[in-house]
């Protein structure tokens, strides 16, 4: 399984950015997928996930109501919209999928395999 995410940028408060994940494998519709995101000096830390069936999704609390996970089985690719972005938003992004239990928890253990990143900046 390989995890390639692209997307990330420089942008305003109060912008948008789309950051994608794309999975190869031949299995994606079985897998949940999480994205994390890690600032500089912090933990890592959950953003959101979606179950291998698309049905359920979970955020985190500080991304809630401004941030939507979705996938697109036809493409492979699961995508983080990103609203009303803020200067506390500025962390790498990971995804990360979830081949065992497909459940798309918020716990890393759960995740078995990982993207190398990509960066978002948000400027004040």
């Amino acid at each position: 399984v390989q995890l390639q995410a692209s997307g990330g940028g420089l942008v305003e408060a109060g912008g948008s950015l789309r950051p994608s994940c794309v999975i190869s494998t031949r299995t994606f519709n079985r897998y949940g997928v999480g994205w994390f995101r890690r600032a500089p000096g912090k933990e890592r830390e959950f953003v959101a996930s979606i179950n291998w069936s698309g049905t359920s999704t979970s955020y985190g609390d500080s991304v809630k109501g401004r941030f939507t996970i979705s996938r697109d089985y036809a493409k492979n690719t699961v995508y983080l919209q990103m609203n009303s972005l803020k200067p506390e938003d500025t962390a790498k992004y990971y995804c990360a999928v979830d081949s065992v239990f497909g459940l798309g928890a918020s716990e890393i253990s759960e995740y078995n395999y990982w993207g190398q990143g990509t960066e978002v900046t948000v400027s004040s």
